[in-house]
């Protein structure tokens, strides 16, 4: 047998299988890109205000009203200001998980809490697990284990594809990059099989490379060593299908971006959302009784922007305060301080340059995962090879099943 029949048999032995898998998988991997902007257009009214002109009130007096509202069992953990004047606040709740209600922070009027849609709920939770979540981050299901040995057949299949596709003379690069059009249907759809493929394999191969880090840990322990760098603890979040009832406004798991994994500078999944401070008590005297500390969250807030001038966001919680500053590279990458609570004075930070390994790779798998690194300009060449590789085993299925047709 030649190598070229080798790979030609290893390429379509690793797409035949589960190929319909990655098509799923590329297709709702496509959908969350851009599922902030969608949610923006859809309902502006939650995330904008309607006149930004004059000041914003004292964060006390927002925090108060805003903890007016909450019943006894919920508090606030933490706010997140935007560089953009007409953002809303978004104030974070200790529960559900990950919960946040957006507040004029002009007016006062609480917006109302965010829920992912059912929609995106449904893209994400196929990507990740074809529906079967884990109980347990970390845990493994059929369904994420399918997700997982499917990236891994379709890196093998990109891979072997660029052996088969690889012109033996120089005069032929031209014609196998060009994809053919009005010649029929199968030429047509070879073309865009080998020529398309050829256009993002590269994207691909990123997005599956780094995706695996979330299927398997052996997987994961091993690409944190290749780049000399040991994994840090797990940052014990809740239980992966608690994300359903948040999304579905349940009382267990959180409202904003629960599904997508939009912890401190963002957890994975595909949102970019500031941290959060830890729990208080709850509402009522207590939660009034804590007007002074949130006066200290308005003074830590403002020394933050005076020193930070290209910041995107600032989130401040109790004792603990974030800084994005956006741009390109690491999507999640945050000075992070610390203050007093009493006083608002800042008693110390840890900037992103000097922050473990660990958590600037995290940062980098997830912003090259979902092309955030490069602007918007990295999303829609992701967005659209996300697409093509949804394509490329349907394609794939015609010319093998054409070509047994053919034989008889």
């Amino acid at each position: 047998m030649t190598t070229r029949k080798l790979f030609r048999k290893i390429h379509l032995w690793m797409s035949v299988p589960l190929g319909l898998v990655m098509v799923v998988v590329c297709f709702t991997g496509a959908m969350l890109v851009f599922e902030d902007e969608v949610d923006m257009l859809t309902r502006r009214s939650l995330f904008y205000v309607d006149d930004a002109s004059g000041g914003a009130l004292p964060m006390g007096v927002l925090m108060e009203r805003v903890g007016r509202s909450l019943p006894d069992s919920v508090s606030i953990t933490g706010v997140t200001v935007y560089a953009d004047p007409s953002r809303t606040y978004e104030v974070s709740l200790s529960k559900p998980h990950r919960a946040a209600l957006y507040v004029d922070q002009y007016t006062g009027e609480v917006k109302g809490r965010h829920e992912r849609s059912a929609f995106f709920t449904a893209m994400f939770f196929l990507h990740r697990w074809l529906f079967d979540a884990p109980e347990q981050r970390g845990d493994m299901t059929v369904g994420k284990m399918v997700v997982g040995i499917s990236v891994i057949m379709f890196v093998l299949a990109l891979v072997s594809g660029v052996v088969l596709w690889w012109p033996r003379r120089r005069g032929e690069l031209r014609r196998r990059l060009t994809v053919t059009v009005g010649r029929g249907a199968f030429r047509f759809w070879h073309s865009l099989h080998m020529a398309g493929g050829m256009y993002v394999v590269l994207l691909l191969l990123a997005m599956a490379l780094t995706g695996l880090t979330w299927s398997f840990g052996w997987y994961r322990t091993g690409f944190y060593a290749v780049f000399g760098v040991e994994q840090g603890q797990g940052s014990g979040r809740p239980a992966a299908k608690a994300a359903v009832a948040s999304a579905h406004g349940g009382a267990d798991a959180g409202g904003a971006g629960a599904g997508k994994e939009r912890s401190a500078g963002g957890g994975a999944s595909h949102g970019n959302r500031g941290g959060r401070g830890e729990g208080r008590g709850g509402h009522g005297e207590r939660q009034l009784a804590a007007g002074s500390e949130y006066a200290g969250w308005q003074a830590v807030c403002d020394r933050l922007k005076a020193g930070n001038p290209g910041f995107s966001r600032i989130t401040v919680g109790s004792g603990t305060a974030t800084v994005s500053h956006g741009g390109f590279g690491n999507s999640r990458a945050a000075d992070r301080y610390t203050f007093d609570k009493a006083s608002g004075s800042i008693s110390g930070s840890t900037l992103y340059a000097g922050s473990a390994p660990s958590g600037k790779l995290r940062g980098w798998i997830y912003s090259v995962h979902v092309g955030s690194f490069g602007g918007l300009f990295t999303r829609i060449l992701w967005f659209l090879a996300a697409l093509l590789g949804a394509v490329l085993p349907l394609t794939g299925y015609y010319l093998w099943m054409r070509r047994l047709l053919v034989r008889r």
